[in-house]
């Protein structure tokens, strides 16, 4: 399914993005050495409900995970890169950690992840990481705009990546929004420019660029959720939300305080 967004609704994504953004920066600001994954998963739970916003992660329970998930955050630290589920873990410096939150909000859901490195410890390797799926997700803001082809973003994604010197996944990947958090299209972390749905204004994607330092291979967790790379390499995990407009792509996941 592939929902368009009328203009009028452009608001409530509008909302939704700002509220994942600002929970994921409050969250990242009390995330420290010491903090335990459930305190993470029970602060962005209050947010969440204050807000009168509902979790897309809860109930969630798709054919690859052993469902329901029953959190509100995915908390993945160093190997664990996607749909880590929060566990008694306190974090320790120089942990990698990554947070991927999505919410519906008026209807509308919003979805993005940052990752970052906890404590005073900032392994160089770890920062560069980060980095590469930052710049990553950049090119493919960058590359939307109507008229462009899924195809055109995952080339400029798959692109920075593959520059990076990190081997690329093709399993999970960026995907369209609206009233539910996964649809079409599927928006590939590395692919063909001038392929694919055609984005008109209106459409929601997730982008979402996410590597392993020297493997593309993932294993799943004994929880049936967390996904980790093969050789137990670190990992990182950058994600936006955006909307195709008529002058491009507008980023809806931007905290409250960066918006002009």
């Amino acid at each position: 399914m592939i929902e368009i967004l009328s203009p009028s609704e452009l608001p409530r994504a509008r909302a939704a993005g700002a509220l994942v953004a600002d929970i994921l920066q409050d969250l990242k600001g009390r995330a420290a050495v010491g903090t335990n994954l459930l305190d993470i998963d029970g602060w962005a739970k209050a947010m969440i409900l204050e807000a009168g916003a509902a979790s897309c992660y809860v109930d969630y329970a798709p054919s690859f995970g052993r469902g329901p998930f029953g959190h509100y955050i995915c908390t993945s630290v160093n190997d664990a890169v996607l749909h880590g589920l929060p566990h008694d873990r306190s974090l320790a410096d120089g942990d990698l950690l990554s947070l991927d939150l999505a919410v519906n909000l008026g209807g509308v859901v919003a979805d993005s992840a940052i990752s970052f490195v906890v404590g005073g410890c900032r392994p160089p390797e770890s920062v560069a990481m980060i980095e590469a799926t930052e710049r990553a997700l950049a090119a493919g803001i960058a590359a939307a705009r109507p008229g462009a082809r899924v195809g055109d973003l995952s080339y400029a994604i798959g692109s920075v990546l593959s520059d990076a010197g990190y081997p690329i996944n093709t399993q999970f990947g960026g995907h369209g929004v609206g009233s539910t958090m996964h649809q079409d299209p599927h928006v590939s972390n590395t692919g063909r420019p001038g392929r694919g749905y055609t984005l008109r204004p209106g459409l929601l994607l997730a982008l979402e660029p996410w590597v392993m330092a020297g493997t593309a291979e993932l294993v799943t967790d004994a929880d049936g959720w967390t996904l980790r790379s093969a050789t137990g390499s670190h990992t990182a995990h950058s994600e936006h939300t955006i909307a195709i407009t008529d002058d491009g792509a507008e980023v809806l996941t931007v905290p409250t305080t960066a918006r002009p």
